[in-house]
């Protein structure tokens, strides 16, 4: 039985952000450090990674999240920061500031309901939007500066009125991220 690599995830779409975001990747680039970065068909903001589940456990994620509820709201990406840290950036990834408390909690009932299938609880949710992944760390001090004199950048907003549970198909050249199904927000 093959298992299928899932996530659920917001996805960003709204045409002025991802411009945004896009323009700030390619200064990121211009860094010339050696770094994989999200393609814009693929930003969004993960809710929770189930890794590879088998099509039974599919099945039964997407009755358990058909049947959650939540209202549309509002989320704006501001500031710049990595993981683990700035100083040591192997994630580099956009905040979340307006929202943050609603995608807190959306994700909190995804999680509780999850775990009545045997997924574990996230320890600590930040969310946040990866942007990039860093390859080459030995350019360290020039990514730094970079991303700390960005720490309040505004990239704008959009209205959250969906969640998706995604597939992602893993490539030599990227993940492809496939729909599976979309939950709507109560209007």
């Amino acid at each position: 039985m093959q298992k299928i690599r899932c996530f659920v995830s917001i996805d960003i779409e709204d045409p002025a952000l991802v411009s945004n975001i896009v323009n700030f990747q390619v200064e990121l680039k211009k860094l010339g450090i050696n770094m994989k970065l999200v393609e814009r068909e693929n930003l969004h903001i993960t809710l929770k990674f189930l890794g590879e589940i088998s099509p039974t456990l599919l099945k039964e994620v997407t009755k358990l999240l058909h049947i959650i509820k939540f209202q549309p709201f509002n989320v704006r990406i501001v500031g710049v920061g990595a993981f683990p840290n700035i100083g040591n950036a192997r994630v580099v990834w956009l905040g979340v500031k307006e929202g943050a408390n609603e995608l807190t909690m959306l994700q909190s009932i995804i999680d509780n309901n999850l775990v009545k299938l045997g997924f574990k609880k996230e320890k600590e949710y930040t969310p946040h939007v990866t942007i990039a992944r860093i390859k080459d760390w030995s350019r360290r001090g020039r990514l730094r500066n970079f991303l700390e004199e960005r720490t309040n950048l505004e990239f704008g907003e959009m209205r959250v009125t969906n969640f998706r549970l995604k597939q992602s198909i893993l490539t030599s050249r990227g993940p492809i991220y496939r729909t599976l199904i979309e939950v709507p927000a109560a209007m």
